[in-house]
């Protein structure tokens, strides 16, 4: 979820998320996650959610990533050697790519 400010209403976290805030916590579906109670704030169920938080000062966004409380989300954004042929049939390293961004993009027919 891309924002442009941290100042988000409930209403508008749960459209973004799925996440229902509601007495008991941030909701959805069986699961409820306890808040930390008084007005909603996305920092802090960003953090109770496990949900990573990135700031692009340059752009003036914000990036709230998916929630990790199932604990199936990577650790790191670091993604490990890669190494596949290229549209030539030449050998292609991920890792050539270090320091740039980078984004996959993967497709299967099931």
């Amino acid at each position: 979820m891309i924002l442009d400010t941290l100042d988000l209403d409930a209403a508008a976290f749960a459209a973004g998320t799925g996440w229902q805030v509601k007495p008991e916590g941030a909701c959805r579906g069986d699961v409820c996650v306890p808040l930390g109670g008084g007005p909603f704030d996305v920092r802090d169920a960003a953090e109770r959610l496990r949900m990573a938080l990135v700031h692009d000062p340059d752009a003036g966004v914000w990036a709230l990533g998916p929630d990790t409380v199932s604990g199936r989300a990577l650790a790191t954004a670091e993604a490990p050697e890669l190494v596949l042929p290229d549209v030539d049939g030449n050998e292609f390293r991920l890792s050539s790519l270090r320091g740039t961004k980078v984004v996959l993009v993967s497709w299967a027919p099931y």
